[in-house]
């Protein structure tokens, strides 16, 4: 799948594009690199995409705005590249979407392997995708109000239209939805989902829930879902019907 996958490297510094893009394109990346906002959505615009690798700050429309952008696209998973130690910007990359980030200068061994990671838990490289029905019961799970299909990596509301989500929402999804009523606390949840030891901020555990919820939740502020157990983490209970 790695082979297949289209990744966008969307950086203001031409070293830094030229470097990734080295560096991803002789491990089998299929790589196209914008300089601005304007660039990057013309190159989503005329070919899927599977990843884009955004940097935060950048003059003209900046990384956030973009990656409100890529989210209404649905299936592109979004790798942030922020400045070393800035925790504010991982929070707004994460509210905003992101299914991961990399603090400047980038380890490229680590960008490989972040890569993997969000192609694993995202479906098919983009230019194999097809659209899907809503799904059969055998392979849909109930969360409140919606549905996910775990076969097709999908979500949907009730009227069976679909619900636009990440990579990593779809698989903090599929653990819930393997732990059904058993309480999960951010590291396991973390280590899961990820597939992988990352670096624990919890943090975005909760950003993450708190978006599935406004998705799947009829009141995300009583959420009857995803419920929080104060003190430990955070407890899937499946719709009764």
């Amino acid at each position: 799948m790695d082979e297949s996958a289209h990744i966008v490297i969307c950086d203001d510094e031409p070293d830094i594009r030229d470097t990734l893009s080295e560096y991803l394109t002789r491990r089998g990346f299929d790589v196209s690199c914008a300089a601005d906002g304007v660039e990057l959505r013309q190159l989503v615009d005329q070919a899927p995409v599977d990843v884009v690798i955004l940097d935060i700050n950048m003059p003209g429309e900046d990384g956030l705005s973009l990656a409100r952008f890529l989210r209404e696209r649905g299936d592109i998973a979004i790798i942030m590249l922020t400045a070393s130690g800035d925790v504010v910007d991982r929070i707004i990359g994460l509210e905003m979407g992101a299914d991961d980030y990399l603090a400047k200068p980038v380890d490229l061994r680590e960008l490989q392997a972040r890569i993997k990671a969000v192609l694993r838990r995202g479906a098919a490289p983009a230019s194999s995708r097809s659209s899907a029905a809503r799904p059969a019961d055998a392979q849909a799970v109930k969360f409140g109000k919606c549905t996910l299909d775990l076969a097709a990596y999908k979500l949907f509301d009730a009227e069976g239209s679909e619900i636009a989500i990440t990579a990593m929402e779809f698989s903090l999804l599929k653990v819930f939805a393997d732990n059904a009523g058993r309480v999960l606390n951010r590291d396991q949840l973390l280590e899961q989902a990820h597939d992988r030891n990352w670096d624990p901020f919890d943090r975005s555990i909760d950003i993450r829930i708190s978006r599935l919820r406004r998705k799947i939740e009829v009141d995300p502020s009583k959420p009857e879902v995803i419920k929080t157990v104060r003190g430990i983490g955070y407890r899937f209970t499946p719709s009764s019907d």
